[in-house]
């Protein structure tokens, strides 16, 4: 990446397991070593990697939690300069902290810029496909994320104010769409498993990637939130499929 910016190059980041904290996992990071994929220094030292190149990286990209959302990186100044999208795996999971559909996802990008411009998320009804005497697996598409979001671009920016739209207190439509969609479909009333602290824990985990901020950020609102917790209901996920796959198309 160094010789970067010289010869006009692109960078995309891609990786199995994210920097940050888990959007799942209840509570600080210093109690949980769960919430702590990286070491506290490795975790800073990409988060600075980001910052110092993020002119050249045009988007980052993982995987690991099963889940999907997304983190939004800042500058020293506090000024949103990358992002990473999560996605989910086509391997369903199975925790005390939720679960999720088999998901698989394609990303349209231009060629010459190599500028993200949207991506498909597809799912498989886990439930419906064990229901059937066959166990034959559909896939359909989920959503679309510039129509789901209304977003139309994926920038830094786009991804700064869609995660400022999750931080109502009170659910709200935006927030309900994030977490049906963090669970590849599985739990569709977002009201019956997750309440204000868990919204806000989404929250901290996609806008403060490091460890320390993390943890400030769940602490200054944790007067204003429901101080009560519990774990999502787990289905019986059978079919379990062991492939993941990255599929990215051309326009």
């Amino acid at each position: 990446m160094v010789a970067g910016p010289k010869g006009h190059n692109i960078v995309y980041l891609v990786g199995h397991m994210p920097p940050g904290s888990h959007e799942r996992q209840r509570g600080f990071p210093q109690a949980h070593a769960a919430h702590l994929v990286y070491t506290d220094y490795h975790n800073r030292k990409y988060l600075e990697l980001v910052r110092k190149f993020a002119d050249i990286i045009v988007g980052q990209f993982f995987g690991h939690l099963h889940s999907d959302t997304f983190r939004v990186i800042y500058g020293e100044r506090g000024r949103p300069v990358s992002w990473a999208l999560l996605a989910p795996s086509i391997t369903p999971k199975r925790s005390s902290e939720g679960a999720n559909n088999p998901g698989l996802r394609i990303y349209k990008f231009d060629k010459d810029t190599g500028q993200v411009l949207d991506y498909t998320q597809y799912y498989l009804d886990l439930s419906q496909a064990n229901s059937k005497s066959k166990g034959e697996a559909n896939w359909s598409i989920e959503y679309t994320f510039s129509s789901y979001y209304g977003i139309s671009e994926i920038t830094p920016n786009t991804l700064h104010q869609l995660a400022d739209k999750l931080t109502a207190v009170n659910h709200n439509t935006f927030f309900d769409r994030y977490y049906t969609a963090n669970s590849v479909k599985l739990y569709s009333n977002p009201h019956q498993s997750c309440d204000a602290n868990c919204a806000h824990n989404h929250y901290c985990a996609i806008t403060r990637v490091d460890y320390e901020e993390f943890a400030h950020c769940l602490k200054t609102a944790a007067s204003a939130l429901a101080s009560s917790s519990f774990l999502v209901p787990v289905p019986n996920l059978s079919l379990i499929v062991l492939i993941s796959i990255l599929v990215i198309s051309k326009v």
